[in-house]
């Protein structure tokens, strides 16, 4: 699916300087009259400061070097004796030395390309500094002026320069930019010839033929290797005839020329096609020689190229050719926490954290299980199931929102808005595409062994072009993103009519549904790493349900908004049927028909066989359901401890103390909202906490006890049952006897434990008691009834419940309090704000303020727990929500007080509540 909401981005092509248009409109039939063409169309060129000169006819530099007919200089017998050396330096080498002696020339060559050439463009673009150095030095400086100390270079260069270039060109006259450009041409040409010529050398070098290789294996290798290279050699030449001199030799970095190029030929069969399959060459000399160490290098070399392309190519024709607008020509956009991209990973995003937690617990299933036949079979049927869910089940969705909303009418009937629906539907869809393809790689994972023999057959070359393919989806699936932006990623037009257009750009240029293809390169990729028949049927499936997915899902839909915008063929496909021969086009024309026709056919049957199936459908539903509701049956599991015998509960018993908040919650149940007979409670024993008070519990069991038990704090809410704990205490549990769990602070709080009852009521029993206190990480830092468990030797059978208690944070009374009196009101909240801030500290001296006006301790920068604990409870307590970050800027208890009355005094006009300061404005009496 091709769909963007900016049309601002450029088809990114390799130097594609502008939109691509044809200038030559009159030459396209090939009907102009030969007698009307007198005279060569002229370029302009234009210098930075505006110069307009007329940019002189060149040649390609292969044609100047090697063509006899053409005219030869100094800088061309240069070249030319630096190559014959190689070629001499080849054949005077001993055989051991070959290999190590030219893999290093030529990774110096291509290191001087990448990496020499690649500085001098970019200090070029970013700061004219070839030009700034030809300046510095004078070198096109006339002698006849008296400026120029070095006379004879300049004869040098204008004699070499004007021998190249025979035909209107003057040194004298061309601006410094083109003549700088035309030197830096001549070292461009030293480079590019060493680093051909050192290449073929090395694969000469490495040439043999593998022993025991069988005939067909020596005739297939042959004709790849001929066919890639005669591929190789017309992208290069179709692309100079497109770009010519002018952009081959990076000339946009020197001056621009007044001219709009037409990017047809080889530039619509794939991006950047000059460092992509312009380098296809290099694997077809690899295979003509038959070694893995040409094959390495040329993998070295061409991602050395493309970086080359990324880090100096592309930032300077986004600069040249889309530059950044201006603020107010941006169109307004919210921002957005985007869901894709390392650098958008944010663990307290529920949807990354609940993917960081799969594909963790995916990878280590996937190590910790053997590599048997019964596991291979499991992460098989869960790579296959996800799929099957990615693809099928994803699309009904999606086929239910582009038909009736399906989706969003459910978010909108319980009560929310479309912008959570649409976050809702982009986690479901990331999170279901990452279960997807991790649980592929982890069926590849458990498939695959590691070669005994990685020289043995086909063994080494598997994994080279597998991973080959892994990379080609990566690529894919990064320019599919850029092109259409996480709208487009998560099928945005399915839930929004934002007058979103198509964009044919990025890799949408050259093919409409790169899914189809590329989408699934990396899955037969690893279906060829693993050489496993089952990851082969895996990738298989995976493939045909893209397809299935594109056809009856995307098609229908981008059909339904799109229209007759939509392209039906793209860049590469009519290429290639401008290519083939005239019989061949014909045929290809009537078996597209035949498929059109038998598609139509296809979807006509379904369309008339749906109701049918459906009805079937529910038949079956209908008669399951009366099946069971006439047998019923139950199956009840019961968890049990089998080494709960001779331990009686009776004898386990559990007491808790605690600091009583000061402001009793008691009081906040008769409010007057209920009834006449609720408005008088009964007094109950009610245990009501202060917020982040140390709570003491003391306990008592049988004197053999499991020397595992622990007690855990739970909320009374969060257990259905009252004999088993159904939930983890999440860090809040203590065992009742310390060193008995490999943990440093499990036994934090204990403070007495197996003391004898000497007065115990159980005559027939010996008991023992124990003290620990709960606080800090221990505690639930929220509102709420809580309730202690006492469970038995490391499990979570319940031996003894608590009584429930309270935690309550009483709120601030402000009615007794003349806010108006500002000294007197700060000093009020002072002291209530206090002891607040010591519990949420932890009452730890070394975090805690004893006074109003000591600083908080470095813990509270350094664990933002703390201050979420306190501004919780300021908003609780005062009524005044805060970010978490006021707690460490305001520093101590006096300045954060401040800034609580300061608040209170700015929202009072809106507060409903009564008080004895300024609250809701009274309307003057005229």
């Amino acid at each position: 699916m091709s769909v963007d909401t900016d049309s601002t981005t450029i088809d990114g092509e390799l130097r594609q300087r502008q939109v691509p248009t044809n200038v030559n409109d009159e030459n396209v039939d090939g009907s102009e009259d030969i007698v009307t063409t007198t005279k060569a169309r002229k370029t302009y060129g234009r210098t930075k400061d505006g110069t307009v000169f007329t940019v002189p006819t060149t040649h390609d530099m292969v044609s100047q070097l090697l063509d006899p007919r053409e005219p030869k200089n100094l800088s061309d017998v240069i070249v030319l004796a630096v190559l014959a050396a190689h070629i001499l330096t080849l054949y005077s080498l001993p055989e051991s030395l070959k290999r190590p002696v030219f893999a290093a020339v030529f990774l110096f060559w291509r290191a001087s390309y990448n990496i020499g050439i690649g500085i001098l463009l970019r200090l070029q673009s970013n700061e004219n500094k070839l030009v700034a150095w030809a300046q510095k030095w004078k070198l096109f400086e006339n002698p006849s002026t008296g400026k120029n100390p070095r006379p004879w270079l300049y004869k040098l260069l204008k004699r070499e320069l004007e021998i190249k270039i025979p035909e209107d060109y003057q040194f004298e006259k061309a601006p410094i930019e083109y003549n700088t450009w035309l030197v830096f041409r001549r070292l461009v040409d030293l480079i590019l010839m060493c680093d051909f010529v050192s290449y073929c050398l090395f694969a000469i070098a490495c040439g043999h033929r593998p022993t025991g290789e069988s005939i067909y294996v020596t005739i297939a290798r042959w004709t790849f290797g001929w066919l890639t290279i005669g591929f190789n050699l017309w992208v290069k030449l179709d692309a100079h005839r497109v770009v010519k001199d002018y952009a081959w030799y990076w000339g946009d970095f020197f001056y621009l020329v007044d001219q709009e190029l037409t990017f047809d030929g080889v530039f619509e069969m794939a991006p950047h096609p000059m460092y992509s399959i312009g380098y296809a060459g290099y694997y077809g000399i690899s295979a003509l020689a038959a070694s893995y160490a040409v094959l390495f290098i040329s993998i070295v070399a061409h991602a050395a190229q493309l970086a080359f392309l990324v880090l100096i190519e592309d930032p300077h024709i986004q600069k040249i050719y889309n530059p950044p607008t201006r603020k107010s020509e941006v169109p307004a956009r919210p921002r957005v926490h985007n869901l894709l991209g390392i650098k958008n990973i944010d663990l307290l995003r529920t949807v990354d954290y609940s993917t960081f937690v799969t594909l963790l617990f995916i990878m280590l299933l996937a190590i910790v299980t053997p590599q048997t036949p019964l596991h291979q079979s499991l992460f098989f049927s869960l790579a296959l199931v996800f799929r099957l869910w990615y693809s099928v089940g994803l699309g009904i969705i999606l086929t239910r929102q582009s038909n009736d909303k399906a989706w969003m009418r459910h978010f909108l009937k319980v009560g929310e808005t479309p912008d959570e629906g649409w976050r809702q539907w982009k986690g479901y869809y990331h999170y279901t595409q990452i279960l997807c393809y991790a649980t592929f790689i982890a069926a590849c994972w458990k498939m695959y062994s590691v070669p005994v023999d990685w020289n043995y057959g086909f063994v080494m070359l598997r994994h080279v072009v597998g991973a080959s393919l892994i990379a080609l989806q990566i690529w894919t699936a990064v320019s599919i993103y850029d092109s259409l932006g996480e709208f487009g990623w998560f099928f945005g037009d399915f839930f929004f009519d934002q007058g979103v257009k198509l964009t044919y750009t990025s890799i949408y240029r050259f093919l409409n549904n790169p899914e189809r293809v590329l989408g699934t390169a990396g899955l037969w990729g690893g279906a060829i790493i693993t050489w496993s028949r089952s990851i082969f049927a895996l990738a298989l499936v995976s493939h045909l349900l893209t397809v299935g997915f594109l056809h009856f899902v995307e098609k229908p839909h981008m059909q339904k908004i799109y229209g007759r915008n939509l392209r039906r063929e793209a860049g590469l496909t009519k290429f290639i049927k401008r290519s083939l021969p005239p019989p061949v086009a014909e045929w290809q024309s009537s078996v597209n028909k035949v498929m059109d026709d038998t598609s139509h056919f296809v979807e006509e049957f379904l369309d008339t066989a749906r109701p049918k199936l459906a009805a079937g459908v529910s038949t079956i539903v209908r008669d399951t359901t009366a099946l069971f509701n006439k047998y019923p049956a139950r199956l009840t599991l019961t968890k049990l401890s089998p080494d709960l015998a001779g331990y009686d509960p009776k004898y386990y018993n559990i007491t808790v103390e605690g600091e009583a908040t000061g402001i009793s919650a008691l009081s906040e149940r008769a409010s007057g909202k209920e009834g006449t007979a609720g408005r008088f409670p009964n007094e109950l024993k009610t245990m009501i906490f202060e917020y982040g008070a140390p709570i003491k519990v003391k306990w008592r069991a049988p004197a053999n006890h499991g020397k595992k038990d622990w007690i855990g704090l739970y909320m009374v809410a969060d257990n259905r049952s009252r004999d088993v704990t159904e939930l983890s205490s999440l860090g809040r549990w203590i065992p009742t006897v310390p060193d008995q769990y490999e943990s440093m602070t499990a036994d934090k709080g204990i403070l007495t434990w197996d003391q004898p009852v000497a007065d115990s009521d159980s005559s027939d029993a010996n008991l023992v008691s124990g003290e620990m206190v709960f606080s800090g990480d221990k505690l639930w830092w929220t509102q709420g009834v809580f309730e202690f468990r006492y469970h038995h030797n490391g499990n979570h059978n319940v031996m003894s419940i608590s009584q429930p208690f309270e935690i309550h944070i009483g709120r601030f009374d402000y009615t007794d309090i003349d806010m108006d009196n500002e000294a007197g009101f700060r000093q009020s909240v002072e002291s209530a704000l206090l002891p607040v801030v010591q519990n949420c500290f932890d009452r730890d001296s070394e975090i805690a303020p004893s006074t109003p006006t000591e600083p908080f301790g470095s813990h509270v920068e350094r664990d933002g727990k703390y201050a979420k604990r306190l501004v919780y409870a300021v908003h609780q307590t005062f009524g005044i929500e805060f970010a978490p970050a006021v707690v460490p800027a305001d520093g101590n208890v006096r300045n954060l007080a401040w800034r609580i009355c300061n608040a209170k005094q700015v929202l009072a006009p809106y507060s409903m509540s009564c008080s004895k300061g300024t609250t809701t404005p009274v309307e003057r009496s005229p």
